[in-house]
């Protein structure tokens, strides 16, 4: 599903950013800033989905983290448990002349009884300073053999993630990466040079004609279609466009020919560049309800 979801994100991107850069290359302005916004907001998009990612892999990472570290602890506690087993046995077996049956009868002289009572009191002060100072030692001890100790039969192992003994390096997949490598450096490369040739702007001879005719169509949407609309409409329009050109349109005139279309005389004529730049500011969407579309434009003689 994530990878659908790049898929469908990276077309979305590459969409916008084209016609972000076709709609530059034509000067339609407004149509370039809905293009960026929805280039940003895919971005922002891009990098939500690997952020979410990089997370879920850290969650993953940490949740195998303390999985291990329980598997470490148990180890250490079974190892532990193995090395107090012999002291516990010895100390259940202590004094076993005091299980003896009762029938049997023993001499007992006063002299063994207090030597036997000194001999157990230092016996237990031996037994408690020993207990207090190898607990340490033996968990420490019980920490170093742990990594010796058997996995947990039931859960994964540590080395399913490893190749096995005698794997060779997966060299496929590193000529794969330094094919994609290369092969999208060079389509990048070649997308910033195609877009630095179409978008640069160069100086033009000037055009050898007397003047430069447009006609344009005015399309409005809604039901008060009138005739002053449209003419009101491409009025605004014309004049916003007046400095769109290099040569500033001071003695161009919009002349009303019916049913919708509209013709304008410049002078002097333009050149190749200054039409496709009013071009684009004529059909952009900058005014509400109203479309306007360039019929033709070209050059006019003397005649």
């Amino acid at each position: 599903m994530r990878k659908v979801a790049y898929v469908f994100a990276g077309l979305a991107a590459a969409g916008a950013g084209s016609y972000l850069v076709v709609y530059l290359y034509r000067w339609q302005w407004q149509r370039a800033l809905i293009c960026g916004v929805l280039l940003l907001v895919v971005e922002v998009l891009l990098l939500g989905l690997v952020t979410l990612g990089r997370l879920t892999r850290i969650e993953e990472r940490l949740r195998d983290t303390d999985r291990r570290q329980r598997e470490a602890e148990a180890r250490q506690e079974d190892v532990l448990t193995r090395l107090r087993q012999p002291a516990l046995a010895r100390e259940e077996t202590r004094f076993r002349w005091l299980e003896d049956p009762a029938d049997r009868t023993y001499v007992f002289v006063p002299v063994l009884m207090v030597t036997g009572v000194v001999l157990a009191g230092l016996a237990w002060v031996v037994q408690k300073v020993a207990s207090a100072t190898a607990g340490p030692a033996e968990r420490r001890l019980a920490g170093r053999l742990a990594v010796l100790a058997a996995p947990d039969p039931g859960g994964p192992g540590d080395l399913e993630d490893l190749p096995g003994p005698g794997a060779r390096p997966d060299r496929g997949r590193a000529a794969r990466v330094t094919v994609v490598t290369v092969v999208g450096a060079a389509l990048l490369a070649a997308l910033v040079v195609g877009i630095a040739e179409l978008t640069q702007t160069r100086d033009e001879e000037r055009n050898g004609s007397r003047a430069t005719s447009v006609i344009v169509q005015v399309d409005l949407r809604g039901s008060d279609t009138t005739a002053e609309r449209r003419s009101l409409a491409a009025q605004q329009v014309w004049e916003r466009c007046r400095d769109s050109t290099s040569v500033p349109l001071r003695h161009a005139a919009l002349g009303d020919l019916g049913d919708g279309l509209f013709a304008g005389v410049v002078r002097p004529a333009l050149t190749d560049h200054d039409r496709m730049r009013l071009r684009g500011c004529l059909e952009d969407a900058t005014l509400e309800r109203a479309h306007l579309t360039v019929v033709g434009i070209g050059d006019a003689d003397d005649d």
